[in-house]
């Protein structure tokens, strides 16, 4: 027979289990010069789950950071970031989150944001978005990324 403490430790843990995970909170930075090149989000490609918090972080001097309204999950909120501010984004659907600095958008400055497992349709309604050629091809290595 167990004894008492031992049924409340294996109840406790049994409700741990149960109970959903912490929302994570995950650092962007938004740099002139990186290991991809000139300006860019560090890291570009992030992996988050509902719920998580992504900060993309002014590391350089005249950055923002915004979704891009044609690649976001049905039903998320949109997000534009004030010029060299914290920016902050809470998501919430699972899906892919399309990120962009506006004065570098042409320059290639984006970044993707995978949350959960998307799907394949999912992805393919991400690569046919238009994009400024050179933040195009730096998307699609993002997707390349997309499991």
């Amino acid at each position: 027979m167990l004894h008492r403490s031992a049924l409340a430790i294996i109840g406790g843990l049994a409700m741990a289990s149960a109970m959903p995970a912490a929302a994570k909170d995950i650092t962007v930075h938004m740099k002139n010069k990186g290991a991809d090149g000139a300006m860019v989000f560090e890291p570009s490609f992030v992996k988050a789950a509902p719920g998580d918090v992504i900060h993309f972080q002014p590391t350089d001097p005249s950055h923002n950071a915004e979704t891009i309204s044609t690649m976001l999950p049905a039903g998320a909120t949109p997000m534009k970031g004030a010029m060299n501010k914290e920016a902050v984004l809470t998501v919430s659907k699972p899906g892919l989150y399309g990120i962009k600095c506006m004065p570098h958008y042409s320059m290639g400055m984006v970044a993707l944001v995978q949350v959960g497992k998307p799907t394949a349709a999912d992805v393919t309604a991400a690569k046919a978005v238009k994009l400024p050629p050179f933040a195009a091809k730096r998307m699609n290595a993002a997707l390349a990324q997309v499991k």
